[in-house]
């Protein structure tokens, strides 16, 4: 899920190079999960007293500007004076071509490691730095829902709890799990947490758009700028100023434009293909992929030095099969959100499942995840001929021979009593579904206990012969002789 260093190592990193920071990373430990945030703190003195300021970005611009991160008020600052950026595991601080020079430690700089209190000079102004490891233990939420996303499986409570820290903050968010998982999900949930909600979130699909298109789709490019380009266009890190751009599908991203991608992180300023301006952009970005970067690093299919700058925060979404208690609360939210269950009125044509139709969703493995949830959902609901999706509607892979057996197998572990099958309806309805179900797990079961003798479980169960076969045929229980 994310890069885990021991603490041990940490001690011993930190102790052997003193401009060692922490990096930010979630920790997953038998004790609870952890979440490390590296930040930095710049303080200014006026008029004799320290003012700070914290901040959690990877780059952290400093000048006399108002679009700078660190504005200072100094006629012997520059416009934009340097910057503060993280490498590896340290601060590093870049003077940016400024008129009057940057010093650390009365040592005038072009670019160097910025160690833990150190004194920093622009003009007449001095700054202080210091380093921040702020640790924070994760509880699981109580709350099963966070923004749009839903689940009451631990994991996904665990998630929420991050999300609460970091999604107030500007940090680069990587988020990885399987096709289907709803990684856009959280990240227009992250938008929509932080302080950037009322600005642009932009979405951009690196596997969706043809190579030689990207850069001129990220980057916007200048009339002339090749066949075609008629006119001036800005591109997608423009158009996401003061919000966020998420970039989806970031491992099919090619080498070439991989370094690219990284100067706009570190300079957070853009070029449009064709143009000389360089232009600055104030972006949160936030990345999604199904691939282990981890493992395209080592394939040689993605640059090291991009991977770390992007992943300050690396999220791991659980598949659908590691959460199936959450399958009943998805799909009744899909049944009571989507347009397709809706009737002329606006009411809704399909109230909930019922219980044999809700098990096999729960016994399914879900190699599409919740996107295939609710394409599942949305085709019972247009086949069910009554207020309830009843096992016949759903397609035919959930209804299968190997399937029902799987379900017949897992049934006790799916169900316990009390399990709330069908979240809407009336009580007269839910009561109706719950006598139909006991009578065909008794029938069921009763049967078995007897190896298929009808007569004997007839009997057992003190009804008549002739009314146990009708049970059998209403709830089509098969077999039995006698």
């Amino acid at each position: 899920m994310t890069l885990r260093v021991p603490q041990r190592k940490l001690a011993r990193m930190a102790k052997k190079f003193p401009d060692y920071v922490p990096p930010t990373q979630i920790a997953y430990r038998d004790e609870g999960t952890t979440l490390h945030l590296r930040k930095c703190r710049l303080a200014i003195e006026v008029d004799g007293a320290w003012v700070e300021t914290v901040f959690d970005q990877a780059v952290v611009t400093l000048g006399a500007m108002d679009d700078n991160d660190f504005v200072i008020s100094d006629e012997t600052v520059s416009r934009y004076h340097c910057r503060i950026y993280q490498e590896g595991n340290a601060y590093v601080l870049q003077d940016l071509g400024s008129t009057n020079g940057t010093f650390i430690d009365k040592v005038r700089i072009k670019e160097a490691y910025l160690r833990p209190g150190a004194t920093v000079a622009l003009g007449k102004t001095r700054l202080q730095f210091q380093s921040i490891d702020e640790e924070v233990h994760i509880r699981p939420s109580e709350a099963d829902r966070y923004g749009d996303i839903i689940g009451g499986n631990v994991k996904m409570r665990e998630l929420f709890g991050i999300l609460e820290k970091i999604a107030p903050t500007d940090t680069t968010v990587v988020v990885e799990g399987e096709t289907g998982t709803g990684k856009e999900v959280v990240a227009q949930t992250i938008h929509g947490a932080s302080h950037r909600s009322e600005a642009p979130f932009v979405v951009f699909d690196c596997s969706a758009v043809p190579a030689n298109l990207i850069e001129s789709e990220l980057f916007g490019h200048e009339k002339g700028s090749f066949t075609g380009a008629i006119m001036a266009r800005p591109g997608l890190f423009e158009m996401a100023h003061g919000g966020t751009i998420f970039l989806d599908e970031l491992g099919e991203l090619s080498l070439e434009l991989q370094p690219k991608l990284l100067r706009v992180l570190e300079t957070r300023e853009v070029r449009r293909v064709g143009g000389t301006r360089p232009m600055r952009v104030d972006v949160r970005v936030i990345a999604a992929t199904n691939r282990r970067l981890e493992e395209e690093v080592r394939a040689g299919r993605f640059r090291e030095d991009l991977y770390y700058r992007l992943s300050v925060v690396r999220l791991f979404l659980p598949p659908l099969r590691e959460r199936r208690e959450d399958i009943p609360v998805l799909a009744q939210h899909f049944l009571r959100t989507g347009r397709f269950n809706r009737d002329p009125d606006g009411g809704h044509r399909v109230s909930g499942l019922a219980r044999d139709a809700m098990e096999a969703l729960r016994t399914y493995d879900w190699p599409g995840n919740v996107r295939e949830l609710l394409n599942v959902v949305e085709r019972a609901c247009s086949f069910a001929e009554g207020n309830t999706v009843q096992l016949e509607d759903l397609p035919a892979h959930l209804t299968d021979s190997e399937h029902m057996q799987r379900l017949e197998q897992l049934r006790p572990q799916l169900l316990a009593p009390g399990d709330a099958v069908d979240q809407l309806g009336t009580f007269k309805e839910a009561k109706e579904k719950w006598v139909a179900s006991f009578e065909r797990d008794y029938i069921r079961n009763l049967l078995e206990q007897h190896e298929g003798n009808i007569s004997h479980a007839a009997r057992d169960a003190d009804i008549d012969r002739k009314y146990f076969r009708k049970l059998m045929r209403k709830y089509g229980i098969e077999g039995g002789q006698g």
